[in-house]
């Protein structure tokens, strides 16, 4: 059954190429009045979506006063298509007596489809008419909801082609710049290839083919189909596939080929159905012909479908884009949507406003009309005063659908404050001469910023790109690229404000980079990075300051290491922003990490093993000579624990170091063997402990001095001393030794007891001596 209906619906249309041209209704025919009245309230037809049960219809025909055809005005109610409506749900009104053209009639309950007929007065035309739709009303229905869905987006391909036609007229860059919001909006076929051509050939080339434009859209399509159900005919729906010959074309294209089809099973010898697409215009509706209406047999009756009957379809509008702030105060304030281009291109939506809340808590509707060149809802009439609201804000579109009211969607508003704008960084901002600056703002209404400038030191402005960052801040990019350091004033202008808030900024010229400041949790001292950092006067952290040290330069980079009075309170893995004072005040921002803390310990003993010689010179305690072997014991201190890869190093006044591994007794001891020789230079020895890369304090270790290599010594009446490197020797037994001695002898009193004393150029108090054989 179904292939065999499938198959006839095929042969139906096989005589057709299915990409042929489907003739544009492009004939006037004549124009229906009508008036809807619901709920007490009277309507125009073309501000009316739906009609319902009980409501009382006006309908007349306009025609030519010198009209030389007599029409017959028929309306008739449908109910479904398996449901073959009653006589008397027909109405007749004979157009050529001034006193019998106009229809009242009363919606009837249960009806779902309105149809209205233009015959040619004829005897027995009324009866043939309703002998038609009663004997196949499925077929009628079909057409009804084809023609209204055809109406539907004939409005929103004429409101697309006269937009473009509009631009075109202005000349410029209108048509490139208007074509894709309007596309959009209305949901049309966007030609992108047609931008690329000349200014003058871009509107032509955006509407040819104009019928082909028409692409799918839910809301005018349930407008259409939900009140009138699935549609019942197979034969139709396989027709409406591209094996069946209308998948080539748009929506548009589809359903006017559906109805000529339709219409065209009713041709008789007496009568011919053509339908008529029921445009608005203005209050009416002006019916187009796609064929060339026939007075002689078969006449032809005009067939056009009026609005539905059945629960409205309201317009399922969103805010195209949802987490967007709008400035309340701006003129012209586009609110724009998605989901429904009939707002657009009909007058169903009416009375639709913006309702808002003002400080004192009154709502106030502020009315809107659809635009789709600016994709929304835009803001009609003069606003009220921007202290009349609080800066953040919500909106909720509202209005009526026809009769039924509608709840569109929220938008996020703000209302400007007047000056509230400040650099976002509490100290001030920085600006630096010769570069472009990203300037960061805080402050009310970001949404209400008109328009930046800047005012350079030489007195001329210029204008400031920027962008919203969050609900209150903006980032403004200032073009100082060529600018001499000096005063910049920053002007802010804010739609509904008069006068422009006036920022006094200071751009200097480029000193030094802050890259990052360190130290060990515990620690009163740390390591800036950067660059020029003789510029630094101090270092803030949460109120605890540092002061400049060492500066040293270290691949090709500065450091330098600031010094607190007390070790802040600072935790590992804290993050912190310093604050770097230059000399001349300004205030940079700096990295601050906390890093863990750095290695200690503490020496607990320490022994020196001297080789055996002819004659020795005895030092005291904590000396070690070039030749000894130090041996020192260390206790981990804090969480410091001790590790086989651990190291030590030593060093005496200069930057030259020694580093050596440890011997662990166990992670809390360890134990360090070193021969001081091996230390560049002599006087006070340090170590410290480095442990994965992080290096602890250095603390004292002894003092480290050379020493002669002596042979002999002798004492009889005096003390005769050999050897090499005597130089080395400050004085013997009391007597100095010359500077740049290079003798190997020296003769010194010899002592009356005890040892002989000797002094060390490299330690002049150290207590030396050597031992005297009696």
């Amino acid at each position: 059954m179904v292939g065999g209906i499938a198959a006839a619906a095929c042969a139906l249309i096989s005589s057709r190429d299915g990409r042929a041209e489907v003739a544009a209704f492009d004939l006037a025919g004549p124009r229906l009045t009508m008036t809807v009245k619901h709920g007490g309230v009277t309507l125009p037809i073309t501000q009316v979506p739906n009609l319902s049960a009980g409501d009382e219809v006006l309908v007349r025909a306009d025609l030519p006063v010198d009209q030389g055809a007599r029409y017959l005005l028929v309306v008739g109610f449908l109910r479904g298509a398996t449901n073959p409506p009653p006589k008397n749900w027909f109405f007749k009104a004979e157009t050529w007596k001034p006193k019998k053209r106009d229809l009242r009639l009363t919606v009837p309950k249960g009806a779902q489809q309105v149809v209205a007929f233009l015959a040619p007065e004829t005897g027995g035309d009324f009866g043939t008419l309703i002998g038609a739709v009663r004997g196949r009303p499925g077929a009628f229905v079909r057409a009804s909801q084809d023609l209204n869905q055809a109406a539907l987006d004939r409005a929103r391909l004429d409101t697309y082609v006269a937009g473009i036609n509009r631009r075109d007229a202005e000349g410029g860059s209108r048509v490139e710049v208007a074509s894709p919001l309007l596309a959009r909006s209305l949901a049309i076929q966007l030609k992108a290839d047609c931008l690329a051509k000349p200014a003058e050939l871009q509107a032509g080339c955006l509407t040819a083919g104009r019928d082909s434009l028409v692409l799918s859209d839910g809301h005018s399509s349930s407008l259409a189909e939900a009140l009138t159900g699935t549609p019942t005919d197979l034969a139709f729906q396989v027709a409406a596939t591209p094996q069946g010959g209308l998948g080539y074309y748009s929506p548009y294209i589809g359903v006017v080929r559906d109805v000529a089809r339709i219409l065209g099973a009713f041709r008789t010898a007496n009568y011919q159905y053509i339908p008529a697409l029921a445009t608005h215009d203005g209050n009416a509706l002006a019916l187009l012909l796609n064929a060339a209406p026939s007075f002689n047999k078969p006449q032809s009756v005009l067939v056009a479908a009026l609005p539905p009957v059945g629960p409205v379809s309201l317009p399922p509008l969103r805010a195209t884009e949802p987490a967007a702030r709008y400035c309340l105060a701006r003129p012209g304030l586009a609110l724009p949507v998605e989901g429904a281009p009939l707002i657009y291109a009909t007058r169903y939506a009416r009375n639709v406003a913006l309702r808002v809340a003002g400080r004192d808590g009154r709502e106030i509707d502020l009315p809107v009309v659809a635009d789709a060149e600016k994709g929304g809802f835009v803001v009609k009439g003069d606003l009220p005063r921007a202290a009349a609201f609080e800066p953040e804000l919500t909106g909720r579109l509202h209005g009526d659908w026809g009769f039924v009211p509608f709840d569109g969607p929220r938008f996020a508003l703000q209302s400007p404050q007047g000056p509230s704008w400040h650099p976002a960084d509490v100290d001030g901002a920085t600006l630096v001469a010769g570069r472009d600056n990203a300037l960061v703002l805080t402050g009310a209404a970001p949404a209400c910023v008109a328009n930046i400038e800047v005012k350079l030191p030489g007195g001329s402005t210029r204008a400031v790109t920027w962008e919203q960052r969050g609900a209150n801040g903006l980032t403004a990019k200032l073009p100082l690229g060529d600018v001499p350091p000096g005063e910049v004033t920053v002007r802010i202008g804010q739609y509904g404000v008069a006068d422009p808030i006036e920022l006094k900024l200071t751009a200097y010229a480029e000193a030094s980079r802050i890259d990052s400041f360190t130290l060990h949790a515990g620690d009163r001292s740390g390591v800036l990075a950067g660059a020029r950092l003789d510029k630094v006067a101090a270092l803030t952290i949460d109120g605890t300051r540092f002061v400049p040290g060492a500066l040293a330069r270290v691949e090709g980079g500065d450091r330098l290491t600031l010094t607190a009075d007390a070790s802040p309170a600072l935790s590992v893995g804290d993050a912190k922003t310093g604050k770097v004072t230059l000399v001349d005040k300004r205030i940079v921002n700096a990295r601050v990490t906390v890093a863990p803390p750095r290695p200690a310990a503490t020496l607990i003993g320490r022994s020196v093993t001297v080789p055996a010689a002819p004659v020795a010179i005895a030092l005291p305690e904590g000396v070690v000579s070039q030749y000894g072997r130090l041996t020192f014991s260390l206790r981990a201190a804090g969480s410091t624990r001790f590790a086989p890869d651990d190291r030590v190093e030593i060093a005496t006044g200069g930057d030259a170091t020694t580093a050596v591994g440890v011997s662990l007794q166990d992670p809390q001891v360890a134990v360090v063997s070193v021969m001081p020789g091996s230390v560049p230079g002599a006087g006070a020895l340090r170590f410290r402990l480095v442990q994965s890369g992080a290096a602890g304090d250095w603390q004292p270790l002894g003092t480290l001095v050379r020493v002669p290599t002596l042979r002999t010594m002798t004492c009889k009446d005096s003390c005769i001393v050999t050897g090499s490197d005597l130089f080395l020797l400050r004085s013997v037994g009391g007597v100095a030794v010359p500077e740049g001695f290079t003798g190997d002898s020296l003769t010194a009193p010899k002592p009356a007891s005890g040892p002989l004393p000797v002094s060390l150029r490299d330690a002049p108090d150290v207590a030396a001596s050597i031992e005297v054989n009696r």
